[in-house]
């Protein structure tokens, strides 16, 4: 092995292969860096030593005689484990696009492996340096709504699309006297002909400058701004003409780069919204981990990172929403560097009894916690609903438990009988 002290990219996969681990991490190597599929004369040892990419552990967890997904090669045994490669940062350096072809890539489609699942991603301090990162966080975020205490209480306009510019300045107007901390608009919301963006903006920055300036509390709003790059940058110019706080984006549908060019053309937080992660998760034996994901996401500056929620509405086990809500709030990079915490957004059918669990998971308040018919469907209403959030929110902070905070609490009593109660796996916790 090589004792180059070159920074190297590690990445650790979950592979299933007919041919066995060792040669299927043999493939992946060669097909990520110098090789091909067959040897070239000007791929030499040299070059090699250089670029390619290295083999750095397999673990063999088990065997079957089946593929875990359809494979057009065969073989009595297909071994399962995982196996660990790194790149010398010399083929790529920093570059956030290039490196995400290297790691997860043309790798996907390789025949020797009938499951391939980007686990983990380690990532030298360089990168830190050389990315902005977030440029609010957990603090900024806090300044921005001109200081706050406790997790932030957030929703989403519902319905998700159809209601007028001057309904949703309605519905924002309810929310904000309720005292929510922070609202969003649906991901299916953006510029339709229906509601177009530059009167949606206008009539509810309306409506919270207004309360701002009545009541000294500004209430985050998180437009989205998805679109094309030369849109997304008019409309930034927009937001901030009306004194908008907060700017959302589909992650996955704008990609790295136009990320970095949102988080560069605006002073206000980054809302990241993973629209579309399942295609790349869903399945445990082709895809990547969130916690992958979000790495990459942070260095290109986003400040709010949807990770789903605790006993959802969604397929995704609760271990994984877990995994993925602890490491937005982890540094981004091993070793000396900046750690670039984001915020992570707890949503999906969460409603009083799912505030507990999530601020027990991550130890603390920095999450962003959005209901959407969790609280606007209170049965005695929209300020009702915002109220029994924040009731829930401090029973946990307080270690309380709901039934005897609802003693007090006509709101959270009248939400804990509406809503059920959730069961969140206790594994959760063990960590």
């Amino acid at each position: 092995m090589s004792q180059t002290t070159t920074p190297r990219v590690t990445a650790i996969y979950d592979i299933q292969s007919h041919k066995g681990l060792a040669h299927a991490a043999a493939v992946l190597a060669g097909e990520q860096s110098t090789g091909t599929f067959v040897r070239l004369a000007s791929e030499t040892d040299a070059l090699r030593e250089r670029s390619a990419a290295r083999i750095e552990a397999i673990e063999i967890t088990g065997t079957s005689d089946r593929p875990a997904l359809f494979s057009r090669e065969s073989g009595p045994v297909y071994e399962r484990g995982l196996v660990t490669i790194s790149w010398p940062m010399g083929n790529f350096g920093t570059s956030l696009p290039t490196i995400m072809a290297t790691i997860a890539g043309n790798l996907f489609e390789l025949a020797e492996m009938s499951a391939v699942r980007l686990v983990d991603l380690a990532l030298p301090p360089a990168f830190a340096h050389a990315h902005p990162g977030p440029k609010y966080g957990a603090p900024g975020t806090r300044a921005a709504m001109g200081g706050h205490d406790g997790p932030v209480i957030g929703t989403i306009i519902k319905p998700s699309v159809g209601l007028s510019p001057a309904e949703t300045a309605e519905l924002v107007r309810q929310l904000a006297d309720a005292g929510i901390d922070f609202i969003k608009d649906d991901e299916l919301q953006a510029n339709g002909p229906d509601c177009p963006l530059s009167e949606r903006v206008a009539q509810v920055m309306a409506v919270l400058n207004d309360h701002a300036e009545r009541t000294g509390k500004r209430v985050l709003y998180a437009c989205n701004i998805t679109g094309e790059i030369d849109e997304m940058r008019r409309t930034l110019d927009l937001l901030e003409e009306h004194r908008a706080g907060c700017a959302m984006v589909c992650l996955k549908t704008i990609g790295l780069p136009a990320l970095r060019v949102v988080r560069n053309h605006t002073t206000m937080p980054i809302h990241g919204h993973r629209a579309g992660w399942g295609l790349l998760s869903r399945s445990a034996d082709i895809g990547i981990e969130y916690s992958v994901m979000q790495k990459l996401w942070r260095l290109a500056g986003a400040d709010h990172l949807h990770v789903s929620g605790l006993a959802s509405k969604f397929s995704e086990a609760d271990i994984s929403v877990a995994r993925a809500a602890r490491s937005v709030q982890a540094p981004v990079c091993t070793g000396d560097a900046p750690a670039m915490t984001a915020m992570p957004v707890i949503s999906s059918g969460q409603t009083v009894w799912h505030i507990g669990p999530t601020r027990a998971l991550l130890g603390n308040d920095d999450f962003i916690f959005c209901a959407g018919g969790g609280l606007l469907s209170h049965p005695d209403g929209v300020g009702a609903g915002v109220r029994a959030m924040r009731q829930s929110a401090q029973a946990a902070r307080d270690g309380i438990p709901l039934s005897e905070m609802a003693k007090n609490a006509q709101e959270l009593a009248r939400a804990i009988a509406h809503f059920p109660p959730v069961k969140v796996d206790p594994t959760i916790f063990n960590d």
